[in-house]
């Protein structure tokens, strides 16, 4: 595919963020793509997504030292909740710096998010206490 046939059909569709009915009466959404998503398109808009997060947390916690499972349940909470959102752990994120990581899951499940979506929080924060380094 070329990069110009590419330009081309993104203009000529245009572009939406919002679900929206198109001339056929079908939902639609980004550039002319029909609802419902394949599971593969989904795969894609998430490998993406999570593609962006992981850059911003590393980006953001670049001196941390942690086995790639702490990292996991950083991205794991950084997609969920955004890097603004993860970022308010902060009792959490000194307990890592520390490699402290019954603390970081103490201080994970005391929180609002914790309340929100305990059976996540707590699936996440018990892989984060079992961390032996």
């Amino acid at each position: 595919m070329s990069d110009k046939l590419f330009e081309h059909v993104k203009m000529e569709e245009g572009f939406s963020g919002e679900s929206y009915i198109d001339t056929e009466g079908y939902p639609t959404i980004g550039y002319g793509t029909k609802l419902p998503l394949t599971k593969k398109e989904a795969e894609l808009i998430l490998k993406h997504r999570l593609d962006l997060v992981v850059g911003q947390i590393k980006s953001t916690l670049y001196d941390l030292k942690a086995p790639e499972e702490v990292w996991d349940i950083l991205f794991h909470m950084g997609y969920q909740l955004g890097l603004n959102g993860l970022l308010k752990f902060k009792n959490m994120i000194k307990a890592l710096y520390a490699m402290d990581y019954e603390t970081a899951s103490i201080e994970g499940l005391d929180s609002l998010w914790a309340k929100q979506t305990p059976n996540r929080a707590n699936r996440l924060m018990k892989q984060m206490k079992e961390i032996r380094v």
